[in-house]
């Protein structure tokens, strides 16, 4: 049975609505009115509506809901498979797949691919996300490995963790970046206002390093190589808007003005990842060609 949580209100004038989404950003905004409207919400032992102002100080009792059971089941998905041996697999992720199930999206990912194509993945991250080291955006594509064993799961982790392994991507961005490479640094954590969203924070957030070298320039877009120092959630889009040039085609971080092409989400692209092999300590690096929406924004501003 989910244990009952209780918070004290400590900003005056918040919606409850919103101060519950600070508490848990896991749940949507609309789910919590939802949780509101159904009872599961007391402010000082009295219910209230969802865009009730809070005084400040007040007791809020809040009854979480039943985590739903997740099953996850193989699904003949086709994968782009770039290499593939007994301890890993490494593949090119198409934009739009998730990479594992989540809350509403029990169907079409990674997960499910990966465990139709070879059954045995490693089972450090449990049931769900089975095999997964390392993870890039819905809407990002390319470069991803998979562990097919503990022993395998373990060892890349580590060379994430101590950056020995390297991931590099490809962006274009909106503006003329004038300078030829440079380093964005800047605490990233969730955004004040919209929990959906990650932001550039003065205070709190955890440490992220951004480094980026321009390739190519067309005036109004900038084709830049990004790698990165820490791994947080969104790094490169939160950083590269942070700086003033969001990436093109980014429904979260980038400008709301019509772009002239079409891209399911950011063009945001893994084109590059090298590590060590977990078994033979081999150095081996693994390429994604860019995928053909990104190819196709090139030749147009070229």
């Amino acid at each position: 049975m989910t244990e009952e949580m209780t918070y004290t209100s400590e900003l005056p004038g918040e919606r409850l609505d919103l101060f519950l989404v600070r508490q848990w950003p896991e749940l949507s905004r609309s789910h919590v009115q939802k949780l509101i409207e159904g009872g599961s919400v007391w402010v000082d032992d009295a219910f209230r509506k969802a865009n009730y102002r809070l005084k400040g100080g007040e007791t809020i009792r809040f009854l979480p809901p039943e985590p739903e059971e997740i099953s996850v089941e193989p699904e003949p998905i086709p994968l782009d498979i770039l290499y593939e041996d007994g301890d890993i697999i490494v593949v090119n992720k198409a934009r739009g797949m998730v990479v594992h199930p989540a809350a509403g999206v029990c169907h079409g990912t990674l997960v499910n691919a990966l465990l139709h194509h070879c059954r045995d993945l490693s089972g450090i991250n449990g049931k769900i996300r089975p095999g997964i080291v390392h993870r890039l955006d819905k809407d990002t594509s390319g470069v991803m490995v998979a562990a097919k064993n503990d022993r395998a799961h373990l060892d890349l982790a580590e060379q994430i963790g101590s950056k020995t392994a390297h991931r590099i991507y490809w962006a274009i961005v909106h503006g003329n970046i004038p300078e030829e490479k440079g380093i964005v640094r800047g605490n990233i954590g969730r955004h004040p206002a919209d929990r959906k969203k990650m932001a550039v924070l003065r205070e709190k957030g955890k440490p992220a390093v951004t480094e980026f070298r321009v390739l190519e320039r067309f005036g109004e877009y900038t084709l830049v190589e990004c790698s990165l120092q820490t791994g947080r959630t969104h790094q490169i889009r939160v950083h590269m808007a942070h700086i003033g040039h969001p990436l093109a085609g980014d429904p979260q971080y980038g400008p709301k003005r019509k772009a002239p092409f079409s891209i399911q989400g950011q063009a945001l692209h893994s084109i590059r990842l090298s590590l060590r092999h977990p078994s033979t300590g081999a150095a081996m690096v693994f390429e994604a060609p860019l995928p053909e929406d990104m190819e196709k924004i090139l030749r147009k501003l070229r």
